[in-house]
């Protein structure tokens, strides 16, 4: 897939104010300083698309952006840790979880994951969580630029060990880099595979 355009459209708070689910959307989240604006940045060739930050919970809202005017890429809050109050990181897992089940033109979430750190408790809850309410979604092994090969690899293996107690098969796998662009071409062409799939309303 290339990318001809990609616009901001809007940062919604919850599922109601979001575009009409006329389009196939493709979500992106993870804990919070995972590297998913600049992942989105990536794949989309703008730089400044999606704002980066080194502050976690930088992402507040639901965030949609329209890619070659065929299909929305969407920017989702973080989850686990960020210096922020409470009750309003409750607001944002709330306003995302009812987004993930209720959206019925979501045809991936993209689940990233920091491929420099060993199998996180809060990563492997979430996709339990996608599991059993069966809501499509593929790993996307982030920053994979500061790692070996082979510490790259290990790094899969324990994910997939720890997955492998309760998952069979695995969920696709794509390794990333925002710094030299590994895995750009993989996730794009998986999203326009997926895309064939979307039919609106029929």
């Amino acid at each position: 897939m290339i990318i001809h355009s990609a616009t901001f459209i809007k940062s919604s708070p919850t599922l109601k104010e979001c575009p009409a689910p006329t389009k196939p959307e493709f979500g992106f989240i993870g804990r919070s300083n995972v590297g998913k604006s600049s992942l989105i940045n990536m794949l989309t060739g703008w730089s400044k698309l999606a704002k980066t930050s080194v502050q976690p919970g930088k992402t507040r809202t639901i965030n949609h952006f329209f890619i070659n005017e065929s299909w929305y890429l969407v920017d989702l809050p973080g989850y686990g840790y960020a210096k922020v109050p409470i009750k309003l990181r409750e607001k944002w897992v709330k306003a995302t979880e009812h987004y993930i089940l209720k959206r019925e033109n979501l045809m991936c979430l993209f689940v990233l994951l920091d491929s420099r750190h060993k199998p996180q408790r809060s990563d492997l809850e979430f996709m339990e969580f996608l599991g059993l309410n069966q809501i499509a979604f593929a790993r996307v092994f982030t920053k994979s630029d500061k790692l070996t090969r082979t510490a790259l690899e290990q790094s899969r293996i324990q994910y997939d060990s720890e997955m492998l107690k309760n998952w069979e098969p695995l969920p696709v796998s794509f390794i990333s880099s925002a710094v030299d662009g590994s895995g750009r071409d993989e996730i794009l062409n998986y999203i326009e595979k997926s895309m064939n799939n979307f039919s609106n309303g029929s």
